[in-house]
C-alpha cells in the first residue's frame, strides 16, 4: 500500500498542521507497518509557480514548436498527477494562509489537473485526509466568519474534482500563546488542539482499515 502525504506549511517544526499529519501517519503505521509513504513538502520545496501557465501554454502548442521549458512543464504536471492517482490514499496537511490556500497548494492542485485528463478523478473512492489549520477563529459568530475560503476549496477540488473519500480534520486559533492579542483565547486553543490531535489520531486508524 502506499500513501501520498503533502505538507505546506511554512513553520518547519513549529506547524501544527505537519503536527497533526505526523500524528495520523503514526497511526496508520501502527495498523498498517508495511505502508510505503511517498512524500512531497511544498512548504519546504516549492513547485515553481509559473509551471502550471507554461503547461497550459504547451497543451495548445504543436508539439514541434514547444519549448523545452514548456515540456518540462508538461512532465512535472504529469509527474504530480502520477502520485496522486496512484497512491492508495492521500494524507494532505495544508494550512490556512491569507484566508485561503497558500500559493505552494494552489500551484499544486493546478499543476496536478494539468497533468491529468480532463474529467478524470483521482482518487476515485480512495481515502483522503485533509488536515487544515487556521491561526484565528473562523468559525460563525466570530468578527471574521466567512472569511475563510480554504476549507471549501479543499473539500470541492479534493472530494468532488478528485472523487475522493474525504476526512476533514480541522483546528483553529493555532496562533493564540504565539500572537499576545490573542492570549485570552489560549485555554480555547487548548481544547481545540485535544480535540483535533485526537480526531487524527482517529483517522489515521480507521482510514488504514479501509
Amino acid at each position: 500500500m502506499t500513501v501520498l502525504r503533502i505538507d505546506a506549511s511554512i513553520q518547519g517544526p513549529r506547524s501544527a498542521s505537519s503536527e497533526l499529519a505526523d500524528i495520523a501517519e503514526a497511526e496508520w503505521l501502527a495498523v498498517r507497518p508495511e505502508t510505503t509513504f511517498v512524500r512531497r513538502h511544498l512548504g519546504a520545496d516549492p513547485l515553481p509557480s509559473e509551471a502550471w501557465a507554461t503547461a497550459i501554454h504547451a497543451q495548445f502548442t504543436p508539439e514541434e514548436q514547444r519549448t523545452e521549458a514548456q515540456r518540462e512543464a508538461q512532465r512535472l504536471a504529469a509527474t504530480l498527477a502520477a502520485e496522486v492517482q496512484a497512491a492508495d490514499a492521500v494524507i494532505l496537511a495544508l494550512p490556512l494562509y491569507n484566508y485561503g490556500v497558500s500559493q505552494h497548494v494552489k500551484t499544486w492542485i493546478d499543476l496536478t489537473i494539468a497533468g491529468s485528463t480532463p474529467g478524470t478523478q483521482l482518487l476515485q473512492g480512495r481515502p483522503a485526509l485533509v488536515l487544515t489549520t487556521r491561526g484565528g477563529g473562523y468559525g460563525p459568530g466570530t468578527p471574521r466568519e466567512g472569511w475563510d475560503h480554504n476549507t471549501a476549496y479543499l473539500r470541492r477540488i479534493v472530494g468532488d474534482v478528485w472523487g475522493a473519500d474525504l476526512t476533514l480534520v480541522e483546528r483553529e486559533l493555532t496562533l493564540a500563546g504565539v500572537n499576545p492579542a490573542m492570549d485570552p483565547f489560549i485555554e480555547a486553543a487548548e481544547l481545540l488542539k485535544k480535540a483535533a490531535h485526537e480526531a487524527a489520531t482517529q483517522a489515521g486508524r480507521e482510514l488504514a482499515t479501509r
